[in-house]
This record gives structure tokens, sequence and C-alpha cells, in this order.
């Protein structure tokens, strides 16, 4: 019996700032810290158990809300630091997640649908995780888990065919009774990650313009200001040349 404490938020907290120790831009705090507590509860609960999918939706989850980051450099070492945080690696995460996307990056989405077909017969690789999670007594769903689903959906299907609400509610509704999971919760978890996708896009136009206008307020205080010494400098130098001219006269 493991009579070890369980970790706490705090726990988590500690260890991230350990690797990571450069504060985080404020309108992307709230991703951050939503991620690694999520992250946090989910490795606590006894239920849970990790897999490729979850993987995905993890960085997946990371990579499209960071978008923009400045620094850049500062992305993998915050990416680092919250898989630090619940005592794993970017790499394992990374790894499984890049591996799982390539599988079903040749499918076309009825390939992909056909993945789904037969679970309880099992399989290898992207049949055997979903077997995995189809034929598990107590599956802990979770939010990542449904956006790393959408996300292979979203790579196998084509451009335009994930546009219609309608579509993309009965494709998950078909899935999730595949998977043997919640049907509500997984379409509510990617309506929501579409539509945190489109307010996400708005906001980073609406700070591409607030920043270009700082900008531009910038470039013309810099070049009155420069425009200023210029006229000072002027002034200095034709000064004493005026005072000569005044001289010689007499």
């Amino acid at each position: 019996m493991n009579n070890a404490p369980v970790r706490t938020v705090s726990d988590a907290k500690r260890d991230f700032y350990t690797h990571h120790t450069r504060p985080i831009n404020s309108i992307y705090r709230r991703v951050v810290d939503e991620l690694m507590v999520e992250m946090h509860l989910l490795s606590v609960n006894v239920d849970f158990a990790y897999d490729p999918i979850y993987a995905l939706g993890i960085v997946t989850t990371f990579d499209r809300f960071m978008v923009g980051y400045e620094p850049e450099n500062d992305k993998g070492s915050i990416f680092n630091a919250l898989c630090r945080s619940i005592n794993s690696t970017p790499e394992h995460y990374r790894g499984d997640a890049e591996a799982l996307k390539a599988s079903v990056g040749g499918m076309s989405l009825d390939d992909l649908k056909g993945q789904f077909e037969n679970l309880s017969e099992g399989g290898d690789g992207l049949r055997g995780t979903l077997a995995a999670v189809a034929n598990k007594e107590k599956f802990k769903y979770s939010r990542p888990f449904g956006v790393g689903l959408y996300t292979l959906v979203e790579t196998a299907a084509a451009e335009d065919a994930l546009k219609e609400k309608d579509t993309v509610e009965a494709l998950f509704k078909d899935l999730a009774s595949k998977l043997n999971i919640s049907t509500d919760k997984l379409q509510k978890d990617v309506e929501l990650y579409r539509s945190n996708l489109e307010k996400f896009a708005q906001a980073q136009e609406v700070m591409k313009d607030m920043l270009a206008a700082d900008r531009k307020k910038r470039e013309e205080r810099q070049k009155a200001a420069e425009a200023a010494a210029e006229a000072i400098s002027e002034s200095v130098v034709t000064a004493p040349k005026a005072a000569e001219s005044g001289e010689a006269a007499e």
C-alpha cells in the first residue's frame, strides 16, 4: 500500500516555477495556469490513465493557444516546466503526440472512422489505443482527451469537412458511442475548443492592432524627438556664425 502523500496543486506550481523562472505574459498566463492545474488533477486521479490521445490533446492545446508568445524561445521552457510539474517530460508528451498524429497523416476521414470499428477485438497502434479506451471498465474521460480526438479527426478530414456544426456533432456522437464515453461531454468539449480557437484568433488580431498602434506612436515620438534635436543642433551651429557675421560688419 502506497502511503505517500498526494501531491497538491501548490506542489505542482512550485515545481513549475522551479523549472521556468521567467514571468509569463499576462494574456497567456491563464492558458498555462489552467493546463497546469488540469494536468496535475488528472495525474493524481486514481481512475486516470495517460494515453497518446490525451498527450496529443495537451500538446495541441499548448501549441495553439501559445501562438504569438514572446519571447518565442520561452515556449519550450514553459512546456518543459508543465511536464516536469507532474514528474513527466516534454519528450514523453511530444513523442507520443507526434507519433499518433503521424499515424493518421495518410488517412481519409473514412479511414479514421474505420479504426473505431469492432474495438472489442483489440489491435495495434491507433486501434490498440482506441480499444484500450473502449474496453476499460473505468475510463477517466478528460477535456484534453477530447481535444486529442478532435485533432486526429482534424488531421484526417478534408479542409471544409468540419465547418458545419451539425456534421461535427453527429461525427463525435458516433465516435463517443464506439469508445463507450460520454457523448455529451465530448461534444461540449469539442464545441468549446472550436469556439475558444475562434476567440483566441480574434484576441490575437486585437493585440496585433494594439501593438501596431503602440509601435506607430513610438515611431512618431522618436521622429519628433529627432526633429527637435536636429533643430536645437542647427540653432547651436548657426548662432556662432550669426555672431561672427555681426562682428565682421563692425
